[in-house]
């Protein structure tokens, strides 16, 4: 009997997001994922599932990754504003990536709702859940700057920010239709002079 192939789960996974926060869940076929992971197509859906519930997993590990690495820009020290500037601007390629680790630009979890959350309740569930964390960490760091004098403090913690919560997401739609990145900086900067 012929022993199964050993794989790095952390890797397959990580690749299956890459391919589906390419392509999108529609474009991406078997085909790309199987040489994005480079298990045949039958090793990969007996091990992990069909496409969707790869879709599910790779949601999964974009909320404990990416969301993970959203919220350590809001906790790290400094002023307010420029954290929430930082959060604004990352990923927002213009059509290049500007990360430096040759992911996609932009949010997974964007291209999901926009794709498949009105159609799938588990993927819109999982996006509620990665907007729900991102929303909470904005507004804990939108009252530390209230409470630091960097943020008005005539509108609450919460509703200031959904506004930047709003523009963020916003941003990365933005970004697909502009090659000016000036477009984008204009928009982050009337939003934290809003602020």
């Amino acid at each position: 009997m012929a022993r199964p192939r050993k794989f790095d789960e952390t890797r397959v996974i990580g690749a299956v997001m890459d391919a589906f926060w390419r392509r999108g869940y529609e474009a991406t076929s078997t085909r790309d994922l199987s040489e994005g992971t480079g298990l045949g197509p039958s090793s990969l859906y007996n091990t992990f599932g069909d496409k969707r519930q790869l879709y599910l997993r790779a949601l999964r590990r974009y909320y404990e990754t990416a969301t993970d690495a959203q919220i350590e820009i809001l906790e790290r020290p400094g002023p307010v504003k420029d954290r929430l500037r930082e959060l604004m601007l990352r990923d927002i390629g213009v059509g290049a990536d500007t990360s430096g680790t040759g992911r996609p630009v932009g949010c997974f979890a964007i291209n999901a709702a926009i794709e498949m959350a009105s159609s799938d309740p588990d993927v819109k569930e999982q996006v509620h859940r990665h907007f729900a964390r991102v929303e909470e960490a904005l507004k804990d760091t939108v009252a530390r700057g209230q409470r630091a004098g960097e943020i008005r403090t005539d509108r609450d913690a919460a509703g200031l920010a959904r506004q930047v919560l709003s523009t963020y997401y916003g941003l990365h739609v933005l970004s697909r239709a502009h090659d000016d990145r000036r477009v984008i900086e204009d928009v982050v900067e009337g939003a934290l002079a809003a602020l």
